[in-house]
């Protein structure tokens, strides 16, 4: 599994009827592919898992793997608050065709380092596929701590970390005790330039889904050392990466996805769509972003 890159944790595109609209959902998943994105993550918070049946999960796995028909991995993420729900996931995502998981800590119940490990060596253990542990302590209050990683060292197949800490120096920290034995990739849009210069090789992104191009253009010239040129690019983006990481960002960046043509507002109760003062914001901020939008 090659991890290096920008991957996409894509929304999941609902009809006004709230049943899943795939059409509109593989107009996204087209322009991601053509913008030059290196993976699609399904099933994270932006694709709103937590609302999405155990059928829709596995319709919207199947179809995307047969759709992207091996152009770039697809990533299916698991947040289970139970061990044998993540087992299944895990066998699941194997015979769905997925080339990987993205795992989150065990949801609902505050694990202690001890449960946490054996959490992820149990998933782990049972398949083959390579394993991203997605570290945010902010969001779901659980901190895979360095220790804890030096004990998941065993389980080879548990290959790449998506750092969401907030914490930028946990990247130096993760590869002097570790050097490349993890893949690093930021899991937060407005840290991802400075993770990708300190050592993170890849980016799991949310404005993605609505700037695709921009993202994989920052992406592609920190890798080529062009510099100046991405911190350029950077500093435009950085007032609509900002929509990430906001409680709200599933509306938010579905707002940019709409604004861009590439997606619609309709988000699964108990969410609801943006009115008012906070609607005409967030709009601001997209309009904005998009009439200044830099030439490639």
């Amino acid at each position: 599994m090659n991890w290096k890159g920008v991957f996409p944790a894509v929304t999941t595109k609902f009809h006004a009827d709230g049943s899943l609209d795939m059409d509109l959902f593989f107009k996204n998943i087209d322009f991601q592919l053509e913008s030059g994105v290196h993976g699609i993550i399904l099933g994270g918070t932006l694709g709103e898992s937590s609302v999405l049946s155990q059928e829709e999960k596995i319709t919207l796995t199947k179809e995307t793997v047969d759709y992207v028909a091996g152009k770039v991995p697809v990533i299916l993420n698991i947040a289970e608050g139970a061990t044998q729900d993540a087992l299944f996931w895990a066998a699941k995502a194997k015979e769905l065709g997925a080339s990987g998981l993205m795992m989150l800590p065990p949801m609902r119940y505050s694990a202690d380092g001890r449960e946490v490990v054996t959490y992820f060596k149990t998933v782990a253990d049972s398949t083959d596929l390579p394993i991203m542990i997605y570290n945010n302590p902010v969001d779901y209050k659980t901190l895979v701590t360095i220790e804890m990683f030096a004990e998941l060292t065993e389980c080879e197949n548990i290959q790449a970390i998506k750092e969401s800490t907030r914490d930028i120096s946990n990247v130096t920290r993760m590869i002097n005790r570790f050097g490349d034995r993890y893949q690093l990739l930021c899991g937060v849009d407005t840290l991802a330039m400075e993770e990708l210069l300190m050592g993170a090789v890849g980016w799991v992104a949310g404005l993605v889904c609505a700037f695709p191009k921009e993202t994989v253009t920052i992406f592609n010239l920190v890798n080529e050392g062009k510099i100046e040129e991405a911190r350029e690019i950077y500093r435009w983006f950085l007032p609509l990466l900002e929509l990430d990481i906001h409680p709200k960002l599933v509306q938010y960046i579905k707002l940019a996805e709409t604004h861009c043509g590439i997606g619609s507002e309709h988000v699964r109760a108990p969410r609801l769509t943006l009115i008012g003062e906070e609607r005409e914001r967030i709009e601001k901020i997209i309009k904005e972003g998009i009439a200044k939008r830099p030439k490639l």
